[in-house]
Formats: C-alpha cells, sequence, structure tokens
C-alpha cells in the first residue's frame, strides 16, 4: 500500500497541473459557426464568449427567428468545442478519472 505522504504529493502535483491547464484554458480559443459563416462565435477554453460575429446578409428584419436559431446553433457548437477541449486537456492529467466541479 503506497504511504501517505506519497500519495498526497501525488495529489499535490495532479492539483497544480489542473491549475496550470485551467489557466491554460482562458488563453484557448474554440469557434462555432452557423449558416455557412454568416454567425461566428469565439469562446475560450471554459466556454467563455468571447466574440461575436454576424454577416450583415444574415440579418434580415423579415426572419428574425432565423437569425436567432443561427446564433443559437454557434454558441452552442463553440460551448461544446470548449468542453471537449477541456476534457481533452484534463484527461491527460487525470487519466479519465471524473472529477467533476474541478473543470469550473
Amino acid at each position: 500500500m503506497m504511504n501517505m505522504g506519497k500519495m498526497l504529493k501525488q495529489v499535490q502535483k495532479m492539483q497544480a497541473e489542473i491549475a496550470r491547464i485551467q489557466e491554460q484554458l482562458s488563453a484557448e480559443r474554440v469557434e462555432g459557426t452557423a449558416g455557412g459563416g454568416a454567425v461566428r462565435i469565439v469562446a475560450n477554453g471554459h466556454g467563455e464568449l468571447l466574440e461575436v460575429r454576424i454577416a450583415r446578409e444574415a440579418v434580415d428584419p423579415d426572419d428574425v427567428e432565423m437569425l436567432q436559431d443561427l446564433v443559437l446553433a454557434a454558441v452552442n457548437e463553440a460551448h461544446n468545442r470548449a468542453k471537449e477541449l477541456a476534457a481533452a486537456r484534463m484527461q491527460s492529467v487525470t487519466g479519465g478519472l471524473p472529477l467533476a466541479g474541478m473543470m469550473g
């Protein structure tokens, strides 16, 4: 059985690595698009939205619902890509262990 001191050091090392990855995720960028690029969302690796770009041709005052759908689809895509990126980065540290609540 592993001694407690060694196990504690391993846990501390893992926590430090997770903190480093969390910091890196703040600088990472992911993108979600919809409507053939008419709507483009940029988020960081935590899923926080950083940029929203909407092409002029996507703005039709007579069809606001379509623009709303495009924005929603692009936001969801960016959010999902951020989750996938964060999970991939964390898996390298945790070896696939589920660490609920540690990913922000």
